[in-house]
């Protein structure tokens, strides 16, 4: 009788691979179906946009910003502004705070929106991709309306927005908003109670709230572990304090868990885009009056002498930011999203850091998908919600 072989096998999982949502690699280990041991690879794009940053303008560092994190762009953008005000110690009006806070919640939508058509594609449910991304064209088009941009609007500036609201942005947003909640009972009624998406997702990636701890995981993974935290509530910023909202957890931490968790933060968002489209007039601030960091109006700038000075300093030379350092977070369609900048009081930032999400979700995918089936990765990595612009800055 011929001896039974046990020898493993070692396969490759990406780069090109389409479930990883992006140039991930995966080294696998394999004890037939089980996975053994697996080794994450990421460093195949590149960007090096935390570099380029040094070179640029702090104005200029907006666009480099929405373009890691590419599917959360204008929760970077925020975070960055956010960051860069505390060092000039800026104070934005309350119509802005409330615009920024509809336009990060808006974003969040669109971010979940990819991330539930693609997540129940790799499971198996294809049709919902395009049921997905029919929704999220209507936040695209908002955006398009909103800065003529539909990925990358970088509406979001330092000292505010780059522009007031556009004509027709209250009945778009509202129109949306009216729709949404009908297609999420839609989204549930194909997915939450099926029996094979449930099969596939329960008892599957599980993470205990003490790992996600461990592992640095916030945001919706440690949520769906038990975890209430959301720098929404812990860290108010731009006003969040005073919206009515509340934050959505479960405690089994598989990827069903993961899945009903930001299915309901869907609703959340839902929520507080009401209450800050009700709050936004039509007319008013739309950037502080600090004429360091905010060009004056143009109807000054065609008449007075002083105005056309700043504004020709302002986009020729920038502006100075005192020297110093900040760290400010957001709570970004994968977690805490956190930018750290340094200055040394010059027209450039010294340095630019990011706390990415993902890159926390990665380094403990292996310990998650240790001892499962090779079939369960995707499902994992799906509910992770990585994007690996965000890994390899």
């Amino acid at each position: 009788m011929a001896e039974l072989r046990t020898e493993t096998m070692t396969v490759n999982m990406g780069p090109q691979h389409p479930s990883t949502h992006g140039v991930l690699r995966l080294v696998l280990q394999l004890d037939g179906e089980i996975i053994q041991s697996a080794m994450t690879t990421i460093g195949y794009l590149h960007t090096g946009i935390e570099k380029t940053a040094e070179q640029k303008k702090w104005q200029q560092v907006i666009p480099l910003v929405e373009r890691m994190d590419y599917l959360g762009a204008q929760s970077n953008s925020l975070c960055y502004a956010l960051a860069v005000e505390k060092l000039l110690g800026l104070e934005m009006p309350t119509r802005v705070k409330d615009i920024r806070v509809l336009i990060a919640e808006l974003q969040r939508l669109a971010s979940h929106l990819i991330w539930l058509g693609t997540h129940a594609m790799e499971i198996g449910a294809v049709s919902m991709l395009f049921y997905a991304l029919s929704e999220r064209e209507r936040l695209m088009n908002i955006n398009e309306l909103l800065a003529g941009f539909r990925f990358f609007p970088s509406y979001i500036r330092i000292g505010g927005l780059r522009e007031d609201l556009p004509r027709g942005f209250h009945d778009a947003v509202t129109a949306f908003l009216d729709r949404f909640p009908g297609k999420l009972d839609e989204f549930e009624g194909l997915l939450t109670n099926n029996d094979v998406f449930r099969r596939r997702t329960e008892d599957v990636g599980v993470i205990t709230q003490e790992e996600a701890f461990a592992w640095g995981l916030l945001g919706p993974i440690s949520r769906a572990a038990g975890s209430d935290y959301d720098v929404r509530k812990y860290f108010p910023y731009s006003g969040y304090e005073t919206y009515d909202f509340s934050v959505p957890t479960a405690t089994e931490g598989d990827v069903f868990a993961r899945y009903r968790v930001r299915i309901a933060e869907m609703r959340q968002s839902v929520t507080i885009a009401r209450q800050a489209i009700q709050r936004i007039t039509p007319t008013g601030a739309w950037a502080c009056d600090d004429r360091r960091v905010v060009p004056p109006p143009k109807d000054k700038v065609y008449t007075e002498m002083e105005a056309l000075i700043q504004h020709f300093l302002i986009y020729s030379q920038g502006f100075m930011v005192p020297a110093g350092d900040a760290y400010v977070p957001v709570e970004g369609p994968r977690g805490e999203h956190g930018c750290y900048v340094v200055s040394d009081g010059t027209n450039r930032p010294w340095r630019v850091k990011m706390r990415p999400p993902s890159f926390m979700a990665i380094q403990a995918l292996p310990h998650v998908i240790q001892g499962g089936l090779i079939a369960d990765v995707v499902a994992v990595i799906g509910s992770n919600d990585v994007v690996m612009g965000d890994c390899d800055r």
